[in-house]
C-alpha cells in the first residue's frame, strides 16, 4: 500500500503507527512544559513554585492537578545535577510528571552503563556528583533515564513534546532514527567553528496540526514559529528558565541566578 503524502510533501500519519509508549492521547492537561534544567535546581524549584507546584516530602505536586513535563537536558554544566535528578525522578514516579529524553541525559545514561564516552560539555560536573552518591542510586538513575522516551503525543494528537522537536511525519514513530531526531535536531553532519552540530531549522518548514513544545537550542527568549514552541532560554549560560503552560499556551520565566558555565561565542553574542 502506498502512503499519500499531504500538500506539503509530508507522509501523513495513520493513528496506527503511533507506538503505545508515545501515546499520551488520553493525557488532556492541564500541564506545564519546562525547557531545558542543565543541573539548575534553585531556579527549576522557584519556577515549579511560581507555576503553583507545592513541595511535600521532596516531591512537587499541583493541588489542582496539573502535571509538570520536562523536555529533557535536566543535568550537565550546572551546579545541582543530582538535586534536578531526584525531583523529576520523584515527579515521575508520583505521576506528577512526564518527561522526554534530552541528549544530555542520554550521554548520562550511557556513561551509567559503562560505555566508553567523554566527560565533556558538563558531564564531568554530573558525573562527579553521582560518584560521591551510593551505587544504588546511580542504579536508580540509570533506569529511570533508560525508561525515557524520545517524545510523547498528548491531548488527542493536539500537543507533541520532544527535546529537539520533531517533523509531522515523525510524530509516534518509535524508531532509532527519530529518536536521534528528537535528541539532536535535524542537523547538516558539519560543525561551526566552535565545534557545535550546524543545525537546519526544521520549524521554519513545519505545517503539522499538533503543536510542538521542544528545547535543546538555547537563546535569550522562547521561538515561536508554526505552531512550534522552543522554550530553551538558557538558564545555566546565564538566562532563564521557561515553562509553557498548557492549554493556556502562557510563558512563564524565573531569571537565572548566576551564569553557570560559559556560553559559547555564538550564543553569547545574542544573549542581553
Amino acid at each position: 500500500m502506498v502512503q499519500k503524502k499531504d500538500r506539503y510533501g509530508n507522509y501523513k500519519k495513520r493513528a496506527s503507527r503511533i507506538s503505545l509508549r508515545l501515546d499520551k492521547r488520553s493525557e488532556h492537561g492541564p500541564c506545564d512544559i519546562i525547557g531545558d534544567v542543565h543541573g539548575c535546581a534553585d531556579e527549576l524549584f522557584e519556577l515549579l513554585e511560581k507555576l503553583g507546584y507545592v513541595n511535600e516530602k521532596g516531591c512537587y505536586t499541583h493541588p489542582q492537578g496539573r502535571r509538570a513535563v520536562f523536555l529533557g537536558d535536566l543535568c550537565d554544566r550546572g551546579p545541582r545535577n543530582v538535586d534536578v535528578l531526584r525531583a523529576v525522578m520523584a515527579m515521575v514516579e508520583a505521576k506528577a510528571a512526564l518527561c522526554v529524553v534530552g541528549n544530555h541525559d542520554d550521554k548520562l545514561m550511557r556513561w551509567l552503563m559503562g560505555r566508553n564516552v567523554q566527560l565533556t560539555h558538563g558531564l564531568e560536573n554530573t558525573a562527579a556528583e553521582l560518584l560521591r552518591e551510593s551505587g544504588d542510586f546511580r542504579e536508580k538513575v540509570r533506569g529511570f533515564l533508560s525508561g525515557l522516551v524520545s517524545h510523547y503525543i498528548l491531548d488527542d494528537g493536539k500537543l507533541v513534546v520532544a527535546h529537539a522537536g520533531i517533523k509531522e511525519n515523525l510524530q509516534g514513530i518509535d524508531t532509532v532514527w527519530v529518536r536521534k531526531f528528537c535528541l539532536y535536531g535535524e542537523v547538516t553532519g558539519e560543525v561551526d567553528q566552535y565545534g557545535f552540530p550546524i543545525r537546519k531549522d526544521w520549524a521554519n518548514e513545519y505545517r503539522g496540526r499538533a503543536t510542538v513544545v521542544y528545547g535543546h537550542t538555547p537563546g535569550p527568549e522562547p521561538v515561536i514559529k508554526n505552531n512550534t514552541y522552543c522554550i530553551d532560554t538558557a538558564c545555566v549560560f546565564g538566562g532563564k528558565l521557561t515553562a509553557l503552560r498548557y492549554p493556556e499556551l502562557e510563558l512563564v520565566s524565573v531569571p537565572a541566578r548566576r551564569v553557570y558555565s560559559e556560553p559559547p561565542e555564538s550564543l553569547a553574542a545574542i544573549m542581553p
